[in-house]
């Protein structure tokens, strides 16, 4: 029997899934897998996706085939997952041109704030906030533009995600992109697990950091890089 005939039936994800774990990789939430898809996947995952969210609602006992505000819900949603919220979890980092330090900058460079938005692994529901990043280069750093940092972000974020693992993705990735002598990031975000259901706590927000090299080292150079953040809401 052929493999294409072989494969007949068999749901994209089950594939996708297969060549992940006979790589030996791990592929929890916020993990990005792009490099098991093959040309035309992505698009066939979104309508598998679509078709378990249709078996979702009926579930729920809503009349999608009556209801003209749920006749799309189920396509809408995938759509939402797949190519939106958890994009960066099936595409391959952004392309970042990067330059050598010609000038040898050497002195603190702060980038923010960046708007973020994710979404938290344990319920889905929306993780909106900003980062900041401190940056000290040396001579041998490599320089890319601001959008790029963002661009960075937005790629991290783009995963179901915990606010604490997301900001050390998004150092470690930095750090390999840019190779400072230090690194900084501060997250400021609200968490709509908190404000939408639970405690219902419109006000509450969490704020971490992530210090590397000198930032870790040198007390001072923390200070200031806190200091010159804008006052934080």
């Amino acid at each position: 029997m052929s493999p294409s005939i072989a494969d007949q039936g068999v749901p994209v994800s089950v594939k996708i899934r297969e060549r992940v774990l006979a790589a030996r990789q791990r592929f929890h939430a916020n993990d990005n897998i792009a490099a098991f898809l093959q040309p035309g996947e992505l698009e066939a995952l979104l309508d598998e996706v679509e078709d378990k969210m249709k078996g979702v609602l009926e579930s729920l006992v809503i009349d999608t085939a009556n209801d003209h505000n749920t006749t799309d819900t189920a396509r809408r949603v995938a759509k939402l997952y797949v190519q939106e919220v958890f994009r960066g979890r099936y595409v391959q980092a952004p392309d970042i041109t990067e330059f050598p330090n010609a000038e040898r900058l050497n002195e603190l460079m702060i980038v923010g704030p960046i708007t973020v938005r994710s979404a938290c692994s344990h319920h889905f529901c929306p993780v909106i906030g900003k980062i900041w990043i401190g940056i000290l280069p040396n001579k041998n750093t490599n320089v890319i533009g601001l959008s790029k940092y963002a661009r960075l972000a937005e790629w991290v974020m783009g995963r179901p995600q915990i606010q604490e693992e997301a900001v050390v993705q998004l150092a470690d990735l930095i750090q390999t992109k840019t190779r400072p002598d230090g690194l900084a990031l501060v997250m400021e975000a609200t968490h709509y697990c908190m404000a939408w259901r639970g405690v219902k706590d419109m006000d509450s927000r969490m704020i971490n950091s992530v210090m590397r090299g000198a930032f870790l080292k040198d007390p001072d150079l923390r200070r200031e890089f806190l200091a010159l953040i804008p006052q934080k809401s």
